[in-house]
């Protein structure tokens, strides 16, 4: 506990001291291009190494409201009420940025869930999800992003795709969305099995890599699950309790981890505490618990988390926090603490 309180205090110190010097984005100048900004003797230690910002459920800002719930299980029979659909939008909309502003903000993870709608006329449209569907089909969200990365050929984008709502083990859906990725991307991809760095990536290439959470699916394209460890939880302490408690800094066999600073809603009677609160949002919430929670960021010293995801995930202070993580774990590498 000592060396990360030291720490942070060091955190504080070279935050001031970069600051004074006219650097207040702390040696980033443009968030939208932050990784080739980094400084070259972190261009070759292992991505799984690097602080890197991320957001969590990252499409639910695209929800319909007109749509179908999805979940929990205990409201679909409510779906016909748009007073319920509209509650639960605002509850479950835990991003307010489009994924090409969270691009351009500096989050270069996504969780990206998704779903099939049951009665959907084009068998092989696929939709992203959270409680509810969204507008916009993920293939034209992954041109959106494919596009991104073309523009920026030295920032690495993760994405983790998961949960596959409504496939119903059915493989031709995998594989065809599996096609449309490999044909999309092409040689942007990074292969499953490497280590790879920032100057691995700038040297072959390539700038995006997928991590693909059905079991059994094996391609070389695809890797496999990214582990996320978060709270479960809508209270901070218990969030700051339980990502404390796991050892999410040691090595998983895909090398990437998540911590997730996310909060999360009850998925029992309890969530009424908070979804009957007709002035207030899960955006507002977070607004209030962030900052809480980036502080929690700054103490944790040498124990270096890997990707951070969050709600809200394009706010600055957010992302300059988990950025700066990596500057100053560089600084304090020379300074004994």
């Amino acid at each position: 506990m000592g060396a990360d309180l030291n720490f942070y205090y060091f955190y504080v110190f070279v935050e001031i001291q970069m600051s004074a010097n006219g650097k207040g984005k702390r040696g980033v100048t443009r968030y939208s291009d932050w990784m080739m900004q980094l400084p070259p003797e972190l261009h070759n230690i292992p991505l799984f190494n690097l602080a890197i910002p991320g957001s969590h459920d990252s499409m639910s800002y695209d929800l319909d409201s007109s749509s179908s719930i999805i979940e929990p299980d205990s409201l679909k029979k409510f779906s016909r009420l748009c007073c319920v659909r509209k509650t639960l939008l605002k509850w479950a909309a835990t991003q307010e940025d489009t994924i090409t502003k969270q691009l351009d903000a500096g989050v270069r993870y996504f969780d990206l869930r998704i779903a099939r709608k049951p009665h959907d006329t084009n068998p092989t449209r696929l939709y992203f999800y959270h409680g509810l569907y969204t507008r916009t089909d993920v293939e034209s969200v992954l041109k959106m992003i494919n596009d991104w990365a073309e523009r920026h050929p030295r920032e690495i984008i993760i994405l983790a795709l998961s949960h596959f709502k409504g496939f119903d083990q059915k493989t031709e859906l995998h594989n065809h969305l599996i096609s449309f990725i490999k044909t999309l991307f092409g040689p942007k991809v990074v292969l499953r099995g490497v280590t790879p760095t920032l100057r691995s990536c700038w040297d072959q290439g390539t700038n995006v890599i997928v991590s693909y959470d059905y079991p059994a699916i094996h391609d070389s394209y695809m890797w496999s699950k990214i582990s996320y460890f978060y709270g479960d939880s809508m209270k901070i302490a218990r969030v700051e309790s339980v990502l404390s408690e796991h050892h999410y800094f040691a090595r998983h066999p895909t090398g990437f981890f998540v911590c997730g600073l996310n909060l999360t809603l009850p998925d029992d009677a309890r969530i009424c505490l908070y979804v009957l609160r007709l002035c207030d949002s899960f955006a507002n919430v977070v607004r209030r618990s962030l900052p809480r929670l980036l502080l929690w960021v700054k103490q944790q010293g040498s124990r270096k988390p890997n990707i951070v995801a969050s709600d809200l995930a394009g706010r600055e202070d957010f992302v300059s926090a988990v950025i700066q993580y990596n500057y100053y774990l560089l600084l304090s590498a020379s300074i004994p603490l």
